[in-house]
């Protein structure tokens, strides 16, 4: 039996699936960036090397064994979420799969080979850090949501430093930092792919941004469809349910 520590509470990770995170209201608990992330990302089916940076508890690898056999690893520098993704690794049984690493991703050239991965995710902080009168009093949430401890410049080099040439990247983060992203994906040899816009609602703005590229890749870059997650009634579409619901 997996031991709960606090507030901890054991989650079942999509709506119709028998798998299960360890979460906590008061330090992390996943949302849906990172269902849509696991989503979007192209993943090996049957061999490769994943690596996930910002883990948090662990979501976006667990999320990942559903779609493939690859060998996946987590990074995630706060000590309390890397406890909880390894303690979810024991109540799902996944430590042949996925290996968690409590480490910093801007200095991991002990822990990780360079240009080694097939694929990289992440979701990383959106916000650019406040002034310490703004933040959050909670460390957890304001070290997830702001870039406290890594830029993103340090994720876009973590990425291109650890994937393989070829290798694809996927991200998601907020439209606003859109043109960033695009000027440091072509600043760190990471070609721009693939980019989809998620909205709340069809009318309203986009308030989510996927994005995929290839390190060294070719310029071609393909603008998916919109993904809409509610429908005018305020109940998922159609497609968000079957993203969300796990089918």
């Amino acid at each position: 039996m997996v031991q709960l520590f606090d507030d901890e509470r054991i989650d079942y990770l999509l709506k119709e699936d028998d798998m299960q995170i360890i979460q906590s209201p008061t330090v992390f608990s996943f949302s849906l960036d990172a269902v849509l992330l696991a989503h979007f990302t192209y993943v090996p089916i049957k061999k490769g090397q994943i690596l996930d940076l910002c883990s948090g508890n662990g979501v976006i690898p667990l999320l990942l064994t559903r779609r493939s056999r690859a060998q996946i690893t987590g990074v995630e520098i706060q000590k309390r979420l890397h406890d909880m993704a390894t303690r979810s690794l024991d109540l799902n049984e996944l430590n042949e799969q996925i290996t968690m690493i409590h480490g910093d991703l801007t200095n991991m050239k002990d822990e990780l080979r360079h240009s080694s991965f097939d694929v990289v995710t992440c979701n990383p902080p959106y916000f650019k850090t406040p002034a310490k009168n703004e933040q959050n009093k909670n460390d957890f949430l304001t070290i997830a949501r702001h870039e406290v401890f890594c830029s993103l410049e340090d994720v876009v080099k973590a990425c291109k430093l650890h994937v393989r040439p070829g290798g694809k990247v996927s991200m998601v983060h907020r439209p606003g930092r859109l043109v960033d992203i695009l000027s440091l994906f072509r600043a760190y040899k990471l070609e721009p792919k693939r980019i989809r816009l998620v909205y709340p609602k069809m009318g309203r703005e986009a308030n989510m941004l996927l994005i995929e590229g290839i390190r060294d890749g070719k310029a071609d870059l393909t603008i998916l469809p919109p993904l809409y997650i509610y429908d005018e009634d305020n109940t998922y579409t159609a497609e968000a349910k079957e993203i969300i619901h796990g089918r």
